[in-house]
């Protein structure tokens, strides 16, 4: 077949036999997974995975990729979706809502952060994810306090999943090429919750708050959410940044917020 990848919807083809081959080595598809594959493409991770899957469920917004798939693939062995990804109700998939499904996807990097939070609203009904992302957003997923890339997506991704950098994949490893490298991610939800906030609307208004203006303090950042006492109480110098903070110090800065609410709160 012959396709033209459409910019609209950030397609890049991924064609490295050994990458992929490298890739369902860590998916480790087995027979009864409830696997959902976010945009297929021409099916380069397809068709490897349904070679393991009784049953594969696939997330497509392109209609001619899909009425290829739909002539290409047997019924009884796929479930197409037409649907944009963000849009998608996981929760969908599987017997009365409640069977727990596994997610893999080489995801459009123009939306991939948005897709990420959206799949984090799911998180209770997901088993793993395996990602192809840019780069720098892998690295900015698994980055430490106090490192160059640590953010706000850091800090929520890392809340919910335990994630693990597993390659890099270069440029000339898709067609058309990609202007950046690429990486490939495992995230898995916590089994509990190492830190749990008891508002996760207010954590993440102090996460947003926080990075909103990277380069300043704290006292500046939460302004109107955290006083002076409220440094003190929790042992953080209203000099740090958001990037020195580690994911339990925004839930412990969450949890206070929730426990003495200051009047400057009011209508968040």
């Amino acid at each position: 077949m012959k396709y033209i990848p459409k910019k609209r919807f950030g397609q890049n083809f991924l064609t490295d036999q050994a990458i992929i081959r490298s890739l369902v080595e860590a998916i480790t598809p087995q027979a009864n997974d409830l696997m959902v594959e976010i945009g297929p493409g021409l099916g380069a991770l397809t068709q490897p995975l349904m070679k393991y899957l009784a049953h594969l469920h696939v997330v497509e917004i392109d209609r001619d990729i899909i009425s290829w798939m739909e002539k290409f693939y047997p019924a009884d062995k796929i479930t197409i979706h037409n649907s944009d990804a963000l849009k998608f109700n996981f929760k969908s998939i599987g017997e009365n809502n409640a069977e727990k499904i596994r997610v893999v996807g080489n995801l459009p990097y123009n939306i991939s952060s948005p897709i990420l939070f959206h799949l984090l609203d799911n998180v209770q009904n997901i088993i793993d994810m395996h990602f192809m992302l840019q780069k720098e957003v892998v690295e900015r997923m698994v980055a430490a306090p106090s490192t160059p890339a640590y953010g706000r997506l850091s800090v929520m991704l890392q809340y919910k999943l335990k994630m693990e950098y597993l390659l890099t994949v270069p440029p000339e490893s898709f067609d058309p090429p990609p202007k950046v490298e690429s990486a490939f991610v495992r995230c898995v939800p916590h089994a509990s919750l190492p830190h749990i906030a008891l508002d996760e609307k207010l954590f993440a208004k102090v996460v947003l708050s926080a990075f909103g203006q990277r380069r300043k303090t704290l006292r500046n950042t939460l302004k109107g959410l955290l006083d002076d006492d409220g440094f003190t109480a929790l042992n953080i110098s209203s000099q740090l940044r958001a990037e020195n903070l580690s994911v339990a110090q925004f839930v412990a800065i969450a949890n206070y917020l929730f426990a003495y609410p200051i009047k400057s709160q009011a209508g968040i």
